[in-house]
């Protein structure tokens, strides 16, 4: 890929991934994360220095920080942080000072892949890295061969080599399979054990290109029991999962093809295997609570966010390695870094009243969406996460104008249309979407996405068709 910026289309031809749906593993690059209210940016404190919590990584008896950069999530020079159209250039600029500010706090995990921010983020997270000694980070990337046409060795082998290259490393820290669960066994034999993949990432351990070899999941648990049952096979160094205090025990309930963190990191604790937790707000969800939640939080500590209650919840347990966030602007980095630096541990009270707290959360009804955006590009247009996290917002906030009787209707009509159309233009709203299914394989959350779609078209076309006098049509769009 070079050093010069490339389009889309290059990025697909240079690594052999032809078709549209290929573009859901090349777009994780979400929106802006929210993890703080304006209330908390303007109370936040600067973090100290020196004072990171680390866990020992037992293959390596390396200190790795409690809290690990997600590089999925990257700045983009016209101020967004989406990257998600193919001329949004990452701002290098402020990378750099993201980077230089975590390192300087203590931070040295740092997550990336080749199918983050349109394939540019391996690029940026290495121009970013190699500006410091190798000794002050280890990085993390991984064998992102989603598509079918990167299943072959020769495929599979060029984007592990091009990896090294763009990271600027001779030896990578902690390489991952990418998403295993994401298609099934299916996938799962075709990506990594009959290209003889897996094997050859055994060997690359045995000669220290890689120092640590494990996997992240998502998906089928069958994939993840079996890859654990050979355990003795591949000594799995570490495994990456998803865990916060709302799936801990209910992931299965927002989603019934999901599993309960609780199983997931039970499993890796029988075999003393380090868990990497990924998505501890839920693609933050669990920083923006309905506001009666809200409240509880702040009666329990005012000075605190509520994303580091999410954060403290992830950093306590013992076999937790590191948790990744997704840090865009350095008020998510200094707030994530208030967590850890140190973590005080939660009190098992603190642990329960959390838990009783995402039992709440199950009954509002929202899309399980996380924003990652591996089901972008929709090949008709559709903005499939715009839509959903706009849905949730509304459902999180109370507005949602579900009641003709009630007295706030029109508002509430208004406001949701004039919203929705300023956030996801018409052309690329639900009633777009043929139903054609692309989408769905690659949601790690395996939302049932055109069933989604057609619910969301229908409600608001209801809303649409039950207009009120007094509201002004134009205004709606």
């Amino acid at each position: 890929m070079g050093k010069k910026k490339i389009s889309r289309r290059q990025f697909l031809h240079l690594m052999g991934w032809g078709g549209l749906t290929t573009m859901a593993a090349v777009t994780a690059c979400g929106k802006k994360e929210e993890t703080l209210s304006g209330d908390d940016y303007t109370k936040q404190v600067e973090p100290a220095t020196g004072k990171m919590t680390y866990r020992t990584d037992p293959h390596t008896g390396k200190q790795v920080s409690l809290l690990g950069y997600g590089m999925m999530r990257l700045p983009t020079k016209d101020g967004g942080a989406s990257a998600r159209e193919s001329q949004e250039e990452i701002d290098q600029e402020q990378v750099n000072r993201l980077v230089d500010y975590a390192i300087e706090h203590g931070v040295n995990y740092f997550d990336t892949s080749p199918a983050y921010c349109q394939g540019m983020s391996e690029h940026s997270t290495g121009i970013a890295l190699h500006r410091h000694p190798r000794d002050k980070y280890l990085v993390a990337t991984k064998l992102s061969n989603f598509n079918e046409s990167t299943w072959s060795r020769e495929e599979s082998m060029k984007m592990y080599h091009e990896s090294f290259k763009e990271l600027q490393v001779d030896y990578i820290d902690y390489y991952l399979l990418h998403g295993i669960g994401m298609g099934g066994m299916e996938a799962l034999e075709g990506r990594y054990i009959n290209n003889g993949m897996l094997d050859f990432l055994v060997e690359e351990r045995k000669r220290g290109k890689i120092r640590n070899l494990g996997f992240s999941y998502h998906g089928d648990i069958k994939v993840y029991d079996y890859l654990l049952s050979q355990h003795d096979k591949y000594q799995w160094d570490f495994v990456q999962i998803e865990l916060n205090y709302l799936d801990w025990d209910n992931a299965d309930e927002i989603n019934d093809r999901n599993t309960d963190a609780r199983y997931l990191y039970g499993e890796l604790q029988k075999r003393n295997i380090p868990a990497v937790i990924m998505e501890p707000l839920l693609g933050g969800r669990l920083a923006k609570l309905p506001q009666h939640l809200v409240k509880e939080l702040k009666t329990a500590d005012p000075e605190a966010s509520v994303a580091s209650w999410a954060f403290r919840y992830a950093g306590t347990p013992d076999g937790v390695l590191t948790v990744l966030s997704g840090m865009t602007y350095m008020e998510h980095l200094k707030d994530n870094l208030l967590s850890y630096c140190p973590l005080k541990p939660l009190t098992q009270k603190e642990q329960e009243w959390l838990e009783t707290m995402a039992r709440k959360l199950v009954g509002v009804e929202n899309i399980p969406c996380n924003d990652c955006k591996y089901c972008m590009p929709c090949p008709y247009g559709v903005d499939i996460p715009g839509l959903f996290v706009h849905y949730n917002k509304c459902m999180n906030e109370g507005s949602l104008p579900t009641d003709m009787q009630d007295p706030e209707y029109t508002r509430l009509r208004r406001e949701y249309l004039i919203g929705l159309n300023r956030s996801v233009p018409r052309l690329r709203q639900a009633a777009h979407c043929i139903g054609c299914g692309q989408c769905e394989p690659h949601c790690p959350q395996n939302i049932r996405i055109p069933k989604e779609m057609r619910k969301l078209d229908e409600f608001v076309e209801q809303i649409r068709r039950n207009n009120h006098p007094l509201v002004n049509e134009k205004n709606e769009g």
